[in-house]
């Protein structure tokens, strides 16, 4: 009588089994070495191009195992991965990982947590409410808010604009998710010139349009000017409208006057959604607090976790007044899934993503070990650097800084002299590119006006004074060669 217990894949399952075993032995060492020995490893490789040439090869038919495979992927990464969790990565606006976080975002990774719904993971939609309840005591976010986590400030951004556009078509007669925008009007979008890629890229992916957002012109503070802010809104006529206010741009750190943007959007038919994606770990202390006074107004908000709350990517909150407007945005059904009246909560359906990882895990873990006031040290210790870093740029003849600093991005450009603006910028473009290839630092260029810059933020609590000085420096060595080669 055959073995009905025994099937011809049983050998290879169990090969997995005995994989699995050693798993953690196998890891534990390169971890180790991961994480501890974030602080010395360069920012970015020499020639990751050429390590990765060794990717394009066929599928194999037979694999290595678990054990090779693994060491090939730790080998890719010393060879061609990106530091972004050390002190020396100032590019975009990167976090680090505290420890707490570090760890407990391994732990969701052992246990494969999804977040769909209560059943399937009990434990994890619990934290991740825990956790939206303290994030919302941490910065200010009003308590009736109602939040969800997602995987960055870009769906943030569209789970709040998505919340604004149903709201938008319920105010002229109309469900958005139910019957679409085909034949309706379009809906106007307020903003200034602070207005980041990540909600231009969402207006789009949401049938709005970039082409339909109306930056308002600055005023003579390179601010908006609020007059012409205020007839944009007259101009509306009391039709309903977004107004998307920015608490921290990308280039200098400049906030949008939110108090008093919003008081005037306030007097008119509009929902008002706060980009802070960054920016709002501003309220954290009382030397940067005024800059987001007011944000509290909002309709919508967006935070970034990977950012300033220094946990893995990805992670990403979304804020909305409203929970109603958010099921009715994000709703679907299905015989198999939970019911929408079902009283246990599942927050695939107030947002974008059903297959959601155990993000709240790190975020609750963080402010567990390290509550209200590690996080403000956290953001302070980074307000300390930059304007360390500022006074540096300052007293170093051959920098010059470009903006004041009210945040935690120094926007700054290598100028030695002798050269006319149009002259710097070729200089600063070329010097950007030699700072990448070098590697020492992971640094980008970008325009505050018509100006080429370097703009480091800085957001992780493992940079260092010292190591913000050996910035300028090596800015500087470089800068030194470019013009020797020219």
């Amino acid at each position: 009588m055959p073995d009905i217990h025994r099937h011809p894949q049983s050998g290879f399952t169990d090969q997995l089994r005995a994989e699995a075993s050693r798993l953690v032995s196998d890891l534990a060492d390169a971890l180790d070495d991961a994480i501890v020995g974030a602080d010395e490893r360069q920012a970015l490789p020499a020639d990751p191009d050429r390590a990765l040439q060794r990717l394009a090869v066929p599928l194999p038919d037979q694999g290595v195992g678990a054990r090779q495979a693994l060491e090939a992927l730790l080998d890719l990464q010393a060879r061609a991965g990106t530091n972004t969790a050390g002190p020396r990565c100032y590019h975009f606006v990167i976090g680090g990982n505290t420890p707490a976080a570090h760890g407990a975002d391994l732990v969701a990774a052992a246990f494969d947590v999804l977040t769909y719904t209560w059943v399937t993971s009990p434990v994890g939609v619990r934290l991740e409410l825990q956790a939206l309840e303290w994030l919302k005591e941490l910065l200010g976010i009003p308590a009736g808010m109602h939040g969800v986590m997602v995987t960055g400030a870009t769906m943030a951004n569209f789970v709040g604009m998505a919340a604004a556009r149903q709201w938008w078509g319920e105010q002229l007669g109309f469900d958005v998710s139910e019957t679409g925008l085909s034949g309706q009007p379009q809906m106007p979008v307020i903003s200034t010139r602070f207005l980041h890629a990540a909600s231009r890229k969402v207006l789009a992916l949401q049938g709005i349009g970039m082409a339909n957002i109306q930056c308002v012109e600055d005023g003579a503070d390179g601010l908006v000017d609020l007059d012409a802010f205020s007839r944009a809104l007259e101009a509306l006529d009391g039709q309903p409208a977004l107004v998307v206010v920015n608490a921290g741009e990308v280039n200098a750190g400049r906030f949008d006057p939110v108090a008093e943007m919003m008081t005037r959007a306030r007097e008119h038919n509009c929902w008002l959604h706060v980009d802070g994606a960054f920016g709002l770990f501003a309220a954290l202390s009382p030397r940067t607090a005024h800059l987001v006074a007011g944000f509290e107004g909002a309709d919508s908000i967006t935070v970034d976790g990977h950012k300033w709350l220094n946990v893995p990517y990805d992670s990403g909150y979304a804020f909305v007044r409203d929970h109603g407007l958010m099921a009715r945005a994000f709703r679907y059904s299905a015989d198999y899934l939970p019911a929408e009246n079902d009283p246990r909560p599942t927050l695939g359906a107030i947002g974008p993503e059903s297959s959601r990882r155990g993000r709240g895990f790190a975020v609750w873990a963080t402010l567990k070990a390290y509550g209200r006031d590690g996080h403000r040290r956290i953001i302070e210790h980074c307000l300390d650097l930059a304007a360390h870093f500022a006074g540096v740029v300052d007293a170093h003849p051959a920098l010059e800084r470009m903006a004041e600093v009210p945040l935690n991005i120094v926007a700054f450009r290598y100028n030695p002299g002798g050269f006319d603006d149009a002259g710097l910028d070729d200089l600063n473009r070329q010097l950007g590119e030699a700072v990448i290839e070098d590697g020492q630092f992971l640094v980008g260029t970008s325009k505050l006006g018509e100006r080429t810059i370097f703009r480091p933020a800085f957001s992780n609590w493992r940079t260092r004074f010292e190591d913000v000085e050996a910035l300028a420096n090596r800015v500087v060595e470089l800068g030194q060669q470019l013009e020797q080669r020219l």
